[in-house]
């Protein structure tokens, strides 16, 4: 396993087994001339899917191939449509160059916010790469596997009243409805998810899967895209209510964190071993 050669703010290891783990949501730099635009530099890193890199830095040890920003999802989310239409249409969302926060808190200044010329440079600057990088990964292993899983990484807290209704479950399992991927995978990943005592889970609810599993999962093909959005009660001790500076993000804990990352290990181990008997039914091979 190797480390690719990539701008600064992409971090790639690839690795040769058939799965490629995908944390876009995980940075949390901005550059210095943005940073002076924004009400508050912890505002716009709070919907950070915190230590999310960290929860899966087992992933390479199985042999999968990761690919994770630096870059804070404010600068730029590499999970939404360029085109700016909702992925969800009907239920609040966030943007592709995000103005307000999860719980619709503005984010610039007044009249600092990006417009459609900058949101076009971050799209070329930021954006296009990642996805070309992913794209790149999934033709190196599709020249080795008839199979290929993306799995997608994210979290959020478990209670966003802007966003959804009550509390979310500790699992959110998304395949858009079983485009992206296989039902079959999906009811893999959920008998993991059944397993783990103590943690709820659901497929294709609020949480169906972003712009990364919708454009890259490709089943016809041998690519199956799933998503996992993990709420952070899940791996952290989430403070009550609306968070705030002086209590967000709380600090990783490897003992808080251990079962949840048991199970993860277990549902990556799954996509692999989904990815190799699908290989041996054959397949498109393109």
């Amino acid at each position: 396993m190797s480390a690719m050669a990539a701008p600064a703010w992409l971090a790639i290891t690839r690795g040769d087994g058939p799965l490629i783990v995908s944390i876009p949501h995980a940075g949390t730099e901005i550059p210095a001339i943005l940073e002076r635009r924004l009400i508050s530099p912890w505002l716009a890193r709070k919907d950070a899917d915190w230590w999310v890199d960290r929860l899966y830095d087992f992933a390479g040890s199985l042999g999968a191939t990761v690919i994770r920003t630096l870059i804070s999802r404010t600068v730029i989310d590499v999970n939404r449509d360029p085109s700016g239409v909702s992925l969800y249409p009907g239920q609040t969302t966030t943007e592709l160059c995000p103005v307000a926060t999860f719980d619709g808190e503005a984010i610039y200044r007044a009249g600092d916010a990006p417009d459609l010329q900058e949101i076009a440079e971050r799209r070329a600057m930021y954006f296009d790469p990642y996805h070309a990088a992913l794209a790149a990964e999934v033709a190196r292993l599709r020249a080795r596997h008839r199979t290929v899983v993306i799995y997608d990484g994210h979290s959020i807290r478990s209670v966003v009243p802007r966003l959804f209704d009550g509390e979310l479950p500790h699992f959110n399992i998304g395949t858009n409805d079983h485009r992206a991927a296989d039902a079959e995978l999906a009811r893999a990943v959920e008998t993991v998810c059944d397993s783990a005592r103590g943690f709820s889970w659901i497929t294709n609810g609020r949480f169906k899967g972003g712009y990364i599993t919708r454009s890259q999962g490709q089943p016809a093909e041998g690519v199956h895209a799933i998503q996992m959005e993990l709420a952070t009660r899940s791996y952290l001790r989430e403070p009550p209510g609306v968070p705030t500076e002086a209590n967000w993000p709380t600090p990783y804990d490897e003992d808080f964190a251990r079962p949840v990352r048991a199970s993860l290990v277990r549902i990556l181990e799954t996509c692999l071993e989904f990815a190799k008997i699908r290989a041996t039914r054959g397949g498109p091979r393109t």
